[in-house]
């Protein structure tokens, strides 16, 4: 076949799938109808990830994993706005790593609500201005993000799925490379590409700023500024990126949550998100924890944070493996009970892997 052979191909299977796409379209229309004769949830993280599970493990051609996800993340999010114009808050402003988050979980399909602080996504959600929201919860080389974890001692809200980002920090500026004589960022970021600025931009004015939207904008307003951040910030401002993944660690990622008034039913891999307080003597904390290790249920995190209450003391976050509705995490839930002054379930939601 020549080029034209195949481009006529092509255009064939274009054909189909729209075909395809549009009767599924009608289809996910009856279901919208059927969520709000039912008063059913639009977005359900546990089918949406049992979903992409079996595409992934049904494909038998040359999509990656990644590429499949990425292909009905879009599709779903034009669902989302088939079913009911979805509005998802998160903490802003456009372009930050927040928003980037946001969008690879809910598509481009839906409408975005930017917040000036972590409460104003709670508070956003919670008043129904949203429908969900996107808050960090942890940096792999930063660590926890303690506001999150604060806010959720006194919100009614549930964590109903995470999300984790690889952080790739690129250069972006309007200008050619070699004209830039000031860099603007955050100073994570600064921190995370410390070893590549001294091998790259030695002499040049590091200008700390709130967030990478802020640099990004900045260095789209002067003549001589680049910017270190996210590719959505340089979508935003309309910065050209010069180079790529310029972090010095590979592995940098961070971990979002999904805000909802409801938590999500299992899905045969999960994670649980809990708080407590455990009581002012000797040994409580290794008490509390005790029937996690007996029962076998793996914490894959632990953290702890100063009441804010009268009493002061601590307050734990942990998370265990599996479902709150699972038999084992039942008991072992049962159990931390009985050695704290309160113990709050966050929510359950897939595990991402």
């Amino acid at each position: 076949m020549d080029l034209n052979d195949i481009r006529v191909q092509i255009d064939s299977i274009d054909d189909r799938l729209l075909a395809l796409l549009n009767e599924r379209a009608d289809l996910v229309h009856e279901v919208g109808k059927v969520k709000r004769r039912d008063g059913g949830s639009i977005y359900a993280p546990e089918r949406e990830e049992q979903l992409l599970r079996s595409l992934v493990e049904k494909s038998q051609g040359r999509l990656p994993e990644k590429a499949i996800r990425a292909i009905y993340r879009e599709i779903m999010s034009a669902s989302f706005a088939l079913e009911k114009g979805l509005t998802i808050a998160y903490f802003g402003p456009a372009g930050t790593y927040t928003h980037e988050a946001a969008r690879l979980k809910f598509g481009a399909s839906v409408d975005y609500l930017p917040e000036s602080g972590i409460n104003d996504v709670f508070n956003a959600v919670a008043r129904d201005r949203a429908d969900y929201g996107v808050v960090p919860i942890e940096n792999s080389s930063q660590g926890v993000i303690n506001h999150t974890l604060d806010v959720f001692v006194d919100s009614p809200l549930k964590i109903c799925a995470q999300i984790l980002l690889k952080i790739d920090n690129n250069l972006m500026a309007r200008i050619p490379r070699e004209r830039i004589t000031r860099l603007y960022s955050h100073p994570q970021v600064f921190g995370q590409c410390r070893q590549w600025i001294r091998a790259n931009f030695a002499q040049a004015e590091l200008v700390e700023v709130s967030s990478n939207s802020r640099a990004a904008a900045l260095a789209a307003e002067e003549p001589n500024a680049g910017a270190l951040g996210g590719k959505m910030a340089a979508e935003v401002h309309g910065l050209n990126l010069l180079e790529r993944s310029i972090q010095d660690s590979s592995s940098n990622t961070t971990r979002f949550l999904v805000l909802s008034h409801e938590t999500c039913p299992p899905t045969g891999d999960d994670r649980t998100s809990v708080m407590f307080r455990v009581r002012d003597k000797p040994g409580a904390l290794l008490q509390a924890l005790e029937p996690f290790e007996r029962l076998k249920i793996n914490l894959s995190k632990i953290e702890s944070r100063t009441s804010k209450r009268r009493d002061r003391g601590y307050c734990f976050f942990v998370d265990p493996e599996g479902h709150a509705r699972d038999a084992a995490l039942v008991e072992a839930l049962q159990g931390l009970g009985q050695h704290c002054h309160f113990v709050k379930i966050l929510g359950s939601y897939p595990q991402t892997h």
